[in-house]
C-alpha cells in the first residue's frame, strides 16, 4: 500500500472517531456518571480522594480529552480543514438527542479550542510530534474546560476536575501517538 493512500486511510479513521468524540461527549454528561444530580452533570472522579473529598469532573472529559489527540492526528493525516470540519459535523450529530444549550457549549467550546490547539500543534509538529500532541492539548484542553463549563452550565466548579480529567486521556494516548511516530518515521510517511 502506498503511503499517501495509507495516510488517506488512516486519516479517514482518525476524522470519523474525532468527528463521533462530540456527540458521544454529549450523551456521556447526561447518562454515565458515579452521581448524576437532577439538572446538572453526570460527574466522574478523576483524581483519587484527599481528606475524603474525589475531584470530580462532567463525565464528558473522557472523550475531550481523547478528542484532542485526535484532532492533531486527524490533521497530521489529512490536513487542518478537514479538523475544523470534524467538529461541525459532530456539533450536528449532537443536536439530534442533546440540549441545544449542551450543543452550543460544546460546539463553541471545541471550535475555539482546536483553533488555541492548532495554534500550538501547527508550528511544533514539524520538531516533534509527541512534544507538539501534549503542548497543544494542553492548551486545548484549558480552554475548552473553561468556555465549555461557562456556557454549559454558567460556572466553573469542576475546572480543575476538567483540566485533571482531559490530562489523563492526554496522557494515556502519548505511548500510541509514540508508536505511530515510530512507525510513520520507518515508512517515511510524512504528514499532510
Amino acid at each position: 500500500m502506498s503511503n499517501d493512500k495509507r495516510r488517506r486511510i488512516e486519516g479517514i479513521a482518525f476524522l470519523i472517531a474525532f468527528g463521533l468524540t462530540i456527540p458521544v461527549a454529549n450523551w456521556m454528561i447526561g447518562n454515565v456518571g458515579t452521581v448524576c444530580p437532577p439538572n446538572g452533570p453526570c460527574l466522574l472522579p478523576v483524581f483519587p480522594k484527599v481528606h475524603d473529598v474525589a475531584l470530580m469532573a462532567p463525565s464528558g472529559v473522557l472523550m475531550i480529552g481523547v478528542a484532542l489527540v485526535l484532532r492533531d492526528l486527524v490533521q497530521r493525516r489529512l490536513g487542518v480543514v478537514y479538523s475544523a470540519s470534524a467538529v461541525v459535523l459532530g456539533a450536528v450529530l449532537s443536536s439530534v438527542y442533546s440540549p441545544p444549550s449542551l450543543v452550543l457549549a460544546s460546539a463553541l467550546a471545541f471550535l475555539l479550542s482546536e483553533f488555541a490547539d492548532m495554534a500550538v500543534y501547527t508550528p511544533l509538529a514539524r520538531r516533534g510530534l509527541v512534544s507538539a500532541v501534549v503542548a497543544s492539548s494542553a492548551v486545548g484542553l484549558v480552554v475548552d474546560s473553561i468556555i465549555f463549563l461557562w456556557l454549559a452550565f454558567g460556572s466553573l466548579e469542576f475546572l480543575a476536575g476538567q483540566v485533571v480529567g482531559k490530562a489523563w486521556m492526554v496522557l494515556l494516548s502519548i505511548p500510541f501517538v509514540m508508536v505511530l511516530r515510530r512507525r510513520d518515521e520507518r515508512l517515511g510517511l510524512m504528514p499532510a
